[in-house]
């Protein structure tokens, strides 16, 4: 993330719904199940609030229209919020239960099928 950009004020939850219907094929599986993975982070209550920060931080970047590679670009397009959002993923293992890994499989599941 940029020191530039507050991505934090970047992220709501229906926006979060509405990237994540316009680019889940394009950005593919892989992406989706980790920003999944962040929103449930988020949305559970025994989240510590810093570390909702950082989720909240990195899928400000993945919803912002403004990032280091435009996501229309081929191939690369998601390469800078798949690191952004793997960043995330790494600092917040502890928070990351095997509940939040499941609800972001099952929900998954909703635009990618079995």
């Amino acid at each position: 993330m940029t020191k530039d950009k507050n991505y934090e004020d970047d992220y709501s939850e229906d926006d979060f719904w509405k990237k994540i219907k316009q680019v889940a094929i394009k950005a593919g599986r892989e992406i989706i199940e980790e920003a999944l993975k962040l929103f449930y982070v988020i949305m559970n209550k025994k989240t510590p609030a810093s570390a909702k920060a950082v989720a909240i931080a990195a899928l400000g970047y993945f919803i912002s229209p403004l990032d280091a590679i435009p996501d229309i670009t081929p191939v690369v397009g998601f390469a800078d919020d798949l690191g952004v959002i793997a960043l995330a993923i790494s600092s917040l293992k502890k928070h990351i239960t095997s509940k939040i890994k499941k609800q972001a499989k099952d929900k998954l599941k909703d635009f990618f099928g079995e």
